[in-house]
């Protein structure tokens, strides 16, 4: 069996000084390993703050255009011979004032449309971070344990580097999902079972001689795939004039995303490449009421994230054994923060809201996000005067099913002037 300890090290020559354990402080060196040796708490990727400060805007505005001109902040990827990318980022931030005003605030708000990724999810992000990294320490095959957005992304990115992919899913996904996955080529392996139980085999698959040539992105070189979520944060700020927005309203699966925006702001106030609002900025998370772990623990007041089985409709969302929960939580309340969540009903008009408004057609994820943000504003929790920025991580296409019995053609007529007539279509 392989151990954690013998994996392959990063040779990469990134800002990225090691990991670090978010739970005890231990320092390691810079490898594919996920857990504390000392606590088996979660590790991040730490970083060296001279070199941080050393990056420049026009460093930044000079480069690709896509994630890779934030390399000088990222662990990964300062060679671009070694990046592994279908060049994701830049996607839209769309100013919704129809949107505003239906949901009653009255400063600007903002909609980033991570749907304009080449897999149509902000997974682009993370993975190519994390497969980046992968290929820098020498890993000869590329995983993941999946909801589906990263099971598309894993296999879409394996097929344009021509590395085998082996990605695991459970069963039950959405069909676009699953033929998108399979669709590149690579092995796809469906679980009977939920995402926490497809998770728990790529952990065990990981430690065994079989797969020790294989990086899973959300396993052993998690660290590097959670930092891709940063670059969320950076671009937001950049297309906002170098400034963080007030509030933002993120979707939470494992919670991760919704950590590391905030990481990303932090982490450009501190090395002056962006204003912090007045007041600092707040940060809020959605959540399915079909798996609501994180928001039920704030709820609770608790740091405690009791696992849920998962139901309903925005199963992108659908963790039910959140790793990232306790940290999400720590961020909501450091910045002032709130969590909700939205059951089918009003995810469904989350989506249409969004799309009516907007032009942008969302997953359940974003129907969920706008669901949430309606709930904030409603409840007195998100100030309605301040700006605002919502997060869609994922294309409507993807989950046809979950409105498809409520829209549909508003006339359906004979091909003649006759038949327009008699549905009002003419005067």
């Amino acid at each position: 069996m392989t151990s954690v300890a013998n994996a392959p090290a990063a040779t990469s020559t990134s800002p990225a000084r090691g990991l670090i354990c978010r739970a005890c402080g231990a320092e390691y060196p810079l490898a594919a390993q996920h857990a504390c040796y000392e606590c088996f708490g979660p590790l991040e990727v730490a970083y060296d703050e001279a070199a941080l400060a050393r990056v420049t805007r026009a460093q930044i505005e000079a480069g690709p255009q896509n994630i890779w001109r934030y390399a000088a902040l990222l662990p990964a990827g300062q060679d671009p011979a070694t990046r592994v990318s279908l060049d994701p980022g830049l996607t839209p931030l769309i100013s919704a004032p129809a949107l505003a005003a239906a949901i009653g605030l009255t400063a600007p708000l903002w909609v980033k449309d991570d749907s304009q990724n080449p897999t149509h999810s902000f997974k682009d992000r993370v993975v190519s971070v994390a497969l980046t990294a992968a290929k820098e320490m020498g890993f000869k095959r590329f995983s993941c344990a999946s909801t589906g957005n990263l099971a598309n992304s894993v296999a879409a990115h394996a097929a344009r580097a021509g590395v085998p992919s082996i990605v695991f899913i459970p069963a039950d996904l959405e069909p676009g999902k699953i033929i998108q996955t399979a669709v590149y080529g690579g092995e796809l392996v469906a679980i009977e079972g939920s995402y926490d139980d497809v998770n728990r085999l790529c952990s065990e698959l990981v430690e065994t001689d079989e797969f020790e040539d294989t990086a899973f992105v959300n396993v052993n070189v998690r660290p590097f795939y959670a930092e891709g979520s940063k670059t969320l944060g950076y671009e937001v700020a950049e297309q906002l004039g170098w400034r963080i927005p007030a509030q933002v309203v993120i979707p939470m699966a494992s919670g991760e995303l919704l950590t590391k925006v905030d990481k990303a702001f932090s982490e450009l106030v501190e090395i002056g490449l962006a204003e912090a609002p007045e007041g600092g900025w707040t940060v809020f998370g959605a959540q399915s009421e079909g798996c609501n772990p994180i928001a039920v623990a704030l709820h609770a007041d608790t740091d405690v994230i009791t696992p849920v089985k998962p139901t309903g409709i925005a199963k992108s969302l659908n963790i039910g054994d959140p790793s990232a929960g306790p940290y999400a939580i720590e961020a909501v309340r450091r910045t002032g923060g709130w969590m909700d969540y939205a059951n089918d009903d009003e995810i469904r008009d989350g989506i249409r809201l969004l799309a009516e408004t907007t032009g942008v057609f969302a997953e359940t994820a974003g129907g969920t996000t706008v669901a949430v943000l309606k709930k904030l504003v409603a409840s007195g929790r998100l100030d309605p005067a301040k700006e605002t920025v919502v997060y869609n991580t994922g294309e409507g296409l993807k989950t046809l099913d979950a409105v498809a019995g409520q829209v549909g053609p508003t006339h359906t007529i004979k091909p003649s002037l006759r038949g327009a007539r008699e549905a009002g279509l003419l005067g």
